[in-house]
């Protein structure tokens, strides 16, 4: 599916993140991947998988290998930081949807689409 704008690339990238941090993370996943919460598997295990899910989702929307990972490593380390408690879920939400629209900069500059 070609996405011709950079508000429709933006809104594509918002829904895989909600697809990535609500549909495709089970409670464990979401409650394990913090260090010291971890029963079943080591929290970075369930860190990696969660921000690799996130990172393949940017992939397959983007067509950017190099963005996905990208994002595999920015989408770990906000939730690090939202695990030790330097903020909440808000803040945390907003930093991730920040990430999407600078991704969304970055490929509009090298595509020649319009900003929004």
């Amino acid at each position: 599916m070609p996405i011709d704008s950079a508000s429709g690339l933006f809104l594509t990238l918002v829904m895989g993140h909600c697809l990535g941090d609500f549909a495709f993370q089970s409670d464990r996943m979401a409650v394990e991947k913090c260090a010291g919460c971890d029963k079943t598997l080591p929290w970075y295990w369930w860190l990696g998988a969660h921000a690799g899910i996130h990172g393949f989702l940017v992939t397959m929307i983007t067509g950017q290998p190099w963005l996905g990972l990208a994002e595999w490593v920015i989408h770990s380390l906000i939730d690090i930081s939202k695990c030790r408690r330097y903020y909440g879920l808000a803040m945390d939400q907003f930093l991730h949807l920040l990430c999407k629209f600078v991704w969304v900069v970055i490929l509009a500059r090298q595509l020649g689409l319009p900003l929004f």
